[in-house]
């Protein structure tokens, strides 16, 4: 198997049982409705995004590419999106039925997409998140071909 990948599995599997246990949190202080705490969302997808790049770069050393080092970064963030997106569908569809009702309100029920709209929005936020991320790490760890300005 590919080490990138590897790593960016392992990371994805760390990120997303960090987001569930996060939310999990959340449901057992009866916060997990409130919309602005999503925004730690982010900082766990950006830790874990910034570490897998970073534990990929030391053991592939001078091998390490921008691209593998990209690549890196999009797998991890995919991996973790898709299996917390799986998650909160069973959860939305299956545990807490009335949670997407609290959430949305009316604002959905004349479209009838209702928990739908959910779970594509958590979807594309951490496609969206990942791409930047990924790429805004790489301007970090990429390597400087910059010519030195000590003459």
């Amino acid at each position: 198997m590919n080490t990138s990948f590897k790593v960016a599995l392992r990371y994805g599997i760390f990120v997303t049982i960090s987001l569930i246990a996060y939310f999990l949190i959340l449901k057992l202080f009866n916060l997990h409705e409130n919309p602005w705490l999503r925004l730690f969302n982010g900082v766990v997808m950006s830790l874990g995004i910034y570490y897998a790049i970073k534990h990929y770069k030391l053991i592939s050393k001078d091998e390490f590419s921008y691209i593998n080092g990209a690549k890196t970064g999009l797998v991890t963030g995919f991996v973790a999106t898709v299996i917390f997106t799986v998650f909160m569908a069973i959860y939305m569809f299956h545990l807490d039925l009335p949670f997407t009702e609290k959430l949305l309100g009316d604002w959905f029920n004349d479209y009838e997409v209702g928990a739908n709209i959910l779970l594509f929005i958590i979807f594309i936020e951490g496609l969206a998140s990942t791409v930047v991320l990924s790429l805004g790490f790489m301007q970090l760890f990429k390597k400087s071909y910059n010519i030195s300005q000590n003459l």
